[in-house]
């Protein structure tokens, strides 16, 4: 379910926001979300400028919601994201992958045309700033 709030020509953008969970995404969150006992935190995704290919993902626990904010309800698990970053990850899919290189989060991005080989840095082919070096050496 996705709750959206009209905010002038940002509507049609937030609905195309749309992010998603693999289930071992899911499963782990909602393991993590438990360990931090408090009903009200949600993920929240967002893209900053910076990283390698210009553009970098985040993700913190949040228990803030602001109007421009779109939340998408995934079975139990809230999706927080900002008016900026939606266009940037519209359509995204969130997933957790545990392998002997490490564990963690990644978000596979239809929206992408360069990736860094770290995984944390994008590029959508908008003039999205300039590109800096984010420690993964690639």
């Amino acid at each position: 379910m996705v709750r959206r709030r009209a905010r002038g020509n940002i509507q049609n953008v937030i609905e195309q926001a749309v992010v998603s969970l693999t289930p071992d995404a899911q499963i782990r969150l909602k393991e993590l979300l438990a360990k931090e006992g408090n009903p009200q935190l949600a993920l929240r995704v967002f893209v900053s400028g910076g990283g390698c290919s210009g553009m970098q993902y985040g993700m913190a626990f949040d228990d803030m919601r602001r109007p421009e904010d779109v939340t998408i309800d995934q079975d139990g698990v809230q999706i927080v994201i900002d008016d900026f970053s939606a266009p940037y990850i519209r359509g995204s899919e969130i997933d957790y992958v545990d392998s002997l290189m490490g564990a963690g989060f990644t978000v596979h991005n239809p929206n992408a045309v360069h990736s860094c080989s770290c995984g944390h840095s994008f590029d959508t082919g908008d003039d999205a700033g300039g590109a800096q070096a984010c420690g993964c050496g690639h």
